[in-house]
């Protein structure tokens, strides 16, 4: 035991267990005892030596999370010399616990400590020589704030090794240790081997789950996103090896977010320096961890990094270059041949070389997507792709879920490289991340000069359904592009469009999304976008585009049938209420071409109409409880933009004699003017008055004579409510004036009526304020006309006091202007 050892001898003790592979040099315990003043050459620290850090992954079921466990190297362990060393020194440990004794002098106990730290280099079995004592780990902790670094410094490694067995990760958690480090971290006069131990010390700590909640809860997260800033490699690594076990928490990422943890990330991953290999692996697995939500990953390609499937070395096998075709830029444009041939026909491999000659400017964007494919073809045909990120998933589970962060170029001409494989997951994976990365105008064209374009159109017919589905999503994304668009179309999208529909047996996902491009394409509203666009082109681009822009219909004539029509009215019957809504569109900008017109109306549209309208007043928003409101609220905005795309359609088809004439118009006036007093959205309601008013001209007599007058019904549900909306929300002046004018001239065709709808919308409170801001005559003539109207109703005087009419009506009584006796007949009027 320790107390049989003689204090006063010279005694010498082995503490030398193997590190690095090196002996260690004697210690004298007996210089503890007799405190020199001469400090003592403490070893080098673990982590100063440069190592590499294990990344290690461990499935959770099929399809589940992938856990990334993240640590700094553990110290060696030696079996025979360690027990060795163990057997002859643990009598000896208890001394040097004692040692760190708050009552001990300070520089015995920085000598303990580093001694200590010394021997748990050890491994295990020195680490539990020291750990069972209690009261260790408090003592440790105390000599955090030391005077002395080197006593910081051991006590830090000490606590370091001790992290390192998960058996007593729990126990120093308990003891306040986080605390205390965070405590030292913030300290101005710590020296950088002491930091960089304790932060290896939480970074061991972050891998268990229950102590990494007090690391991320704590005040550490800003303080460890500094560090990344850090000038030392070693500060670096251990910051962001903790923030990568972190990110394994979900819970802490809007944390991580928030504190800006994504920028420093990035900007560490894009580093290639030589020293950055460890830091650059921390910070992907970090990176890919908050990729797993779709805002964040939004947040990350906006550094200039893309999200990628790992598909497998094997996937690669089936990619077959062109090695003998003529060079073209990915996108599909090929080069011209020089009109002077070299004599070896060097010329037609090295085209590059008659540019200059042509004048030849070529896009930027273009040329980087040259490189950029260029790089992963070579990688593919020579074997190397995926090869960084096999090691890492072998370790793991299967690579369906694996991941892996690329710069933006490379990245999209991975992507473009995957579709164009055999294997049917591989591309279902590539479309389905070239959908999520299309999230603006620079990635979608970034795609487009990549040549995404011709493989996407051509995998709408590929043979299996997954695929089919996550390409479509993946168009639909990039169609938001008109220029993209542009280039779908002539790439020939139409015919596999229309197939689809065609197909009985296709998902009503699928359907949602392909009518959902088609409506993209088909959009009369883009005419305004393209405009807009067209004016930023030249004259050759603008010669192109009207040429595309004349043969538009023609591409569709070609591939529309009667069969295509039939399908769509078929949906229109069946389909849920948003595959409803788009394919009404649909058929509504087909409607505008007379061929297609009478094709639909041969086709039986009324049927299809009638089962939208009928089906919705039964089984509209009645289904859904009171105590749901949110739920209600978005049903009706969801029937409502069916039942004003339908009305369009009717409203259109009506202009056609063979179906006006045949059309049951009480029926369908009836339907609709049940939806115009629902509760679906008033800019819902602007189709379904129009046509109920066409419906009015063509076919009074057979209206439903229950009925108020139609146009009365159109101005109380429709036309009031959305001038006062229009009063409401408008920030144009002038607006608001045209508003209350018009608002004026309805309400002086009906009675207290239209009196009672001002007031229920909440118009009372707009026309007060417009008597305030506005100065023209005949603006102020019809508000106080409409006051004058709402003033008879003794039920809306609070709600006009209130909003403030006294002081502006008596403000223009004062004027004396031309209004000044309607203004005082209407302050007689309210209680004032």
């Amino acid at each position: 035991m320790a107390s049989a050892v003689v204090l006063g001898s010279t005694l010498n003790l082995s503490l030398n267990p193997p590190y690095r592979g090196r002996r260690q040099n004697q210690f004298d315990v007996s210089a503890i005892v007799r405190r020199s003043r001469r400090p003592w050459g403490f070893p080098s620290l673990v982590l100063a030596r440069r190592r590499k850090i294990s990344f290690s992954r461990a499935a959770q079921g099929d399809g589940g999370s992938v856990e990334i466990n993240q640590s700094p190297p553990a110290i060696r362990t030696d079996t025979e010399e360690v027990n060795n060393s163990a057997s002859s020194g643990d009598g000896y440990v208890a001394l040097l616990v004692q040692t760190l004794g708050l009552h001990n002098d300070p520089l015995d106990r920085e000598q303990a400590v580093i001694t200590l730290w010394k021997y748990s280099d050890g491994g295990k079995e020195c680490v539990d020589s020291i750990m069972k004592y209690p009261g260790c780990v408090s003592l440790i902790l105390s000599l955090l704030k030391s005077d002395s670094p080197y006593a910081c410094e051991a006590g830090t490694g000490l606590l370091r090794n001790i992290s390192s067995i998960s058996f007593y990760r729990d126990i120093l958690a308990e003891s306040g240790m986080i605390e205390e480090i965070d405590w030292l971290l913030r300290q101005d006069s710590l020296t950088e081997e002491a930091k960089v131990q304790g932060l290896c010390t939480l970074w061991n700590l972050s891998i268990e789950e229950k102590t990494r909640i007090k690391i991320g809860h704590g005040d550490l997260l800003p303080l460890l996103i500094k560090f990344l800033d850090d000038e030392a490699i070693d500060i670096k690594e251990a910051a962001v090896g903790i923030m990568a076990n972190l990110t394994l928490s979900p819970s802490y990422h809007i944390a991580m977010v928030e504190a800006g943890a994504i920028g420093k990330l990035a900007d560490l991953f894009k580093c290639n320096a030589k020293d950055f290999k460890v830091i650059r692996k921390a910070a992907k697995m970090a990176l890919l961890e908050l990729s797993k939500d779709d805002y964040y990953r939004v947040l990350i390609f906006e550094e200039g990094l893309i999200r990628v499937p790992l598909v497998g070395a094997a996937a690669y096998k089936s990619f077959r270059p062109q090695l003998h075709s003529r060079p073209t830029l990915p996108d599909g444009t090929e080069f011209e041949l020089t009109s002077r041939p070299s004599k070896f026909g060097a010329t037609e491999l090295l085209l590059g070389l008659s540019f200059r000659e042509k004048n030849f400017n070529l896009e930027e964007s273009k040329s980087n997507a040259i490189i950029a494919q260029s790089q992963q073809h070579f990688l593919a045909q020579i074997g190397a792709i995926e090869i960084e990120d096999q090691r890492s998933s072998e370790l793991g589970s299967s690579m369906k879920q694996h991941h892996t962060l690329l710069p933006l170029l490379d990245g999209i001409a991975r992507l473009v490289l995957i579709l164009g494989l055999e294997d049917a997951s591989a591309i279902s994976r590539a479309a389905q991340s070239i959908a999520d990365a299309s999230i603006s105008e620079h990635s979608r064209k970034s795609f487009k000069d990549a040549g995404a374009i011709k493989r996407l159109v051509q995998l709408l017919s590929h043979d299996d359904d997954t695929v089919q589905e996550n390409v479509a999503y993946a168009i639909d994304r990039l169609c938001q592009s008109y220029e993209v668009r542009q280039t779908f179309e002539a790439e020939g999208i139409v015919h596999p469009l229309v197939n689809i529909v065609k197909n009985r047996n296709a998902s009503e996902s699928l359907l949602e999304k392909v009518l959902n491009i088609m409506h993209r394409i088909l959009d009369p509203g883009k005419a305004d976008l393209e405009d807009k666009v067209i004016s930023l082109y030249d004259g050759d681009v603008l010669a192109k585009t009207l040429e595309t822009s004349s043969t538009e219909l023609t591409s569709w004539e070609m591939a529309m049938d009667s069969d295509a029509v039939k399908h769509l009215i078929r949906i229109l019957k069946m389909a849920s209420v948003r595959l409803q809504s788009k394919t009404a569109c649909v058929l509504d900008y087909l409607s505008n071409f007379e061929p297609y017109a009478n094709l639909i109306i041969a086709s039986d549209i009324e049927s299809g109409l009638d089962a939208v309208f009928q089906t919705k007043l039964l089984h509209g928003t009645l289904d859904v409880p009171d105590n749901q409101p949110e739920l209600r609220i978005y049903k009706a905005e969801e029937i409502g933009v069916l039942i004003s795309a339908a009305a369009k359609l009717l409203t259109k088809l009506l202009d056609f004699e063979q179906f006006h004439h045949k059309v049951d118009a009480k029926r369908f006036g009836h339907a609709l003017r049940i939806f115009l007093r629902s509760t679906i959205p008033l800019q819902c309601k602007n189709w379904v008055a129009a046509c109920l008013t066409k419906l009015g001209s063509k076919a009074t007599s057979t209206l439903d004579i229950d009925y108020p007058s139609l146009d009365m019904e159109i101005t109380l549900y429709e036309t009031i409510p959305r001038l006062v909306e229009q009063l409401r929300m408008s920030f144009s002046l002038e607006s608001k004036e045209v508003a209350a004018i018009e608002l004026n001239s309805a309400i002086s065709k009906g009675g207290m009526e239209f009196s009672k709808a001002i007031a229920a919308a909440g118009g009372i409170f707009p026309i007060v304020k417009l008597i305030e801001e506005s100065t023209e005559n005949n603006v102020l003539e019809a508000c106080l006309s409409i006051l004058d109207n709402l003033c008879m109703d003794d039920e809306n005087h609070p709600a006009m006091l209130s909003a403030g009419a006294v002081p502006a009506l008596k403000r223009i009584v004062r004027s004396e202007g031309r209004h000044w006796s309607r203004a005082l007949h209407l302050l007689r009027t309210l209680p004032t």
